[in-house]
């Protein structure tokens, strides 16, 4: 057995899916351990284009088994939407696809105390996707939550969803209607139901490819709170969220050749002009879930290494290099100046972020097409000097580059 896992190691957004597609060639199982439908993996495949929020992306694979672990949220309803969609484009589930039973359920609800928050002038706005994840997990921690595995007991469901009621302080009278709605998509649900900590922990002869959601900078502890998501992005969520009790033999941390962010929070190296303009539009930086601009700004390495530190990486994947083409000078932070200190060390709180000044190193750009390139040493010299500059900051080497969204794309090293 051999385990791997794909990290995200900024706000998310690096280009995991496409990694993940890339090395999932070379897996048995795929786990999603974190996260719910507030995340968004686009791939693309020749002339199809597949967009994936609670599937691992490995299922584009006819013959790999994906797996949703407990520390995933799911919202039913977007999950079945989401399977016959796929369905459609010739992805096949059945006897390849399960879901654990502790993973806990995003109901309507929840979705409706998400949009309040975030209307609520009282309340810090941190822009979230509004699809009713931070208040599951929250749920799930005051122990009030629904898990998947309880959609499969009508009694002991029903005595569940009006402790759930009671403790938003809904009436009673509502839990037949919630009854009804789960009651009428639990069949199509209960084929995938297995207990993945077994399924992972027992096997001594399959590969496993743990596939993050959101980055490191969004992880609810480690990340720039309060403006995170509520789930574990980081290493240590696998053994959380997917019940796997062993170390992972290898971590490969997704970084982009520039920064972007979605949603509110701090952003020291965020490029309010044309140059940031230009890297959105190059890198097509538009949510997959929302379809919201993400802000862009240059490479920070400052937050670089540190989440690089919080993964224990072993490698990198540098992904979207193609979108520095026709820049004449690019830039990369490696210190910030709070007050009157200069710092190499990102700050724990995001006030601290905010008032940070990137300082600056400049290195010439290149103006080559390298979309077509599979040879590293074939890429222009400022493009491999470029990823040397920051492989000496982070203190890890470059393994993959991506130079476009399609599989051959890949630069290997």
């Amino acid at each position: 057995m051999y385990s791997t896992a794909v990290l995200g190691c900024a706000w998310g957004d690096e280009a995991k899916a496409k990694i993940v597609d890339v090395l999932a060639k070379n897996a048995d199982y795929v786990v999603r351990f974190q996260g719910g439908n507030n995340a968004g993996h686009t791939i693309k495949l020749k002339d199809k284009k597949y967009v994936f929020h609670l599937v691992p992306s490995g299922i584009l694979y006819p013959e790999k088994t994906c797996l949703i672990g407990s520390g995933v949220v799911i919202d039913p309803f977007q999950l079945l939407a989401e399977m016959d969609k796929l369905k459609t484009q010739g992805i096949l589930f059945e006897n390849r696809f399960f879901i654990d039973p502790r993973a806990q359920i995003v109901l309507p609800l929840h979705r409706e105390l998400d949009g309040k928050a975030e209307a609520d002038s009282k309340q810090t706005n941190i822009g979230t996707t509004k699809r009713g994840i931070g208040p599951c997990y929250s749920d799930a921690i005051a122990r009030y939550g629904i898990r998947f595995g309880d959609l499969f007991d009508k009694e002991y469901l029903r005595e569940r969803m009006e402790n759930f009621l009671r403790f938003h302080n809904y009436p009673i009278s509502e839990v037949d209607n919630v009854l009804e709605e789960l009651t009428a998509i639990t069949e199509k649900l209960k084929p995938f139901l297995k207990q993945i900590p077994y399924l992972l922990n027992e096997v001594t002869d399959k590969n496993i490819l743990f596939e993050g959601a959101q980055g490191a900078l969004l992880d609810v502890t480690f990340g720039t709170y309060p403006f995170v998501t509520s789930s574990h992005t980081i290493a240590g969520g696998i053994a959380i969220g997917a019940g796997f009790g062993k170390k992972v033999d290898r971590t490969v941390g997704i970084f982009k050749s520039y920064y972007t962010r979605v949603g509110k929070g701090p952003f020291p190296t965020e490029l309010h002009d044309e140059t940031g303009n230009k890297i959105r539009i190059q890198g097509n930086e538009f949510g997959s879930t929302t379809g919201r601009p993400r802000r862009c700004g240059w490479f920070d390495a400052v937050a670089a290494k540190y989440t690089a530190m919080l993964n224990g990486i072993d490698e990198i994947a540098f992904t979207l290099l193609d979108v520095l083409s026709g820049f004449d000078t690019l830039k990369i932070c490696t210190g910030y100046k709070i007050g009157d200190t200069i710092t190499n060390e990102f700050p724990h709180s995001a006030k601290a972020l905010e008032q940070a000044i990137p300082q600056y190193i400049e290195l010439p750009g290149w103006n080559d097409d390298i979309t077509g390139i599979t040879e590293f040493n074939k890429l222009p010299r400022n493009a491999q000097k470029y990823i040397a500059k920051i492989e000496e900051f982070i203190g890890k080497n470059v393994t993959i580059v991506s130079v476009g969204p399609e599989r051959g794309q890949t630069i290997f090293r």
